[in-house]
């Protein structure tokens, strides 16, 4: 199983797999038709406190990644349940954040790669 990072603005691609939106909030201005989403797995996106306080700073990449992984670590319930919406084939972990790389997609990547 491969997991990809795409931004769901971008269009979908027919090796994306399952398609799992991880923010919180729906994208501004995107219908469900168009962004073809199979779930939207805002229970382990970031708080909102911890998307303020990061506001896409790359000096606090580092510090964003590990509160984060606190964060899913106290949330096993949600990681199951994406776990679960994940399955056994590609998936693709779609975002809405100008920020192509230090974002909490490339963060989750990381974090369900080391626990695997």
């Amino acid at each position: 199983m491969a997991i990809h990072v795409r931004r769901v603005y971008d269009p979908p691609s027919d090796d994306d797999g399952r398609r799992i939106l991880v923010d919180r909030l729906w994208p501004r201005g995107l219908t469900k038709e168009r962004a073809r989403i199979d779930h939207w797995a805002r229970d382990v996106s970031p708080s909102t406190e911890l998307r303020r306080w990061y506001g896409h700073d790359p000096d606090k990449w580092p510090e964003f990644q590990a509160r984060y992984a606190a964060e899913l670590d106290a949330n096993p319930d949600g990681l199951q349940k994406l776990r679960d919406a994940m399955g056994d084939g590609d998936v693709t972990l779609v975002f809405s954040s100008k920020e192509l790389r230090l974002n909490n997609a490339f963060a989750l990547r990381e974090y369900l790669e080391a626990s695997a």
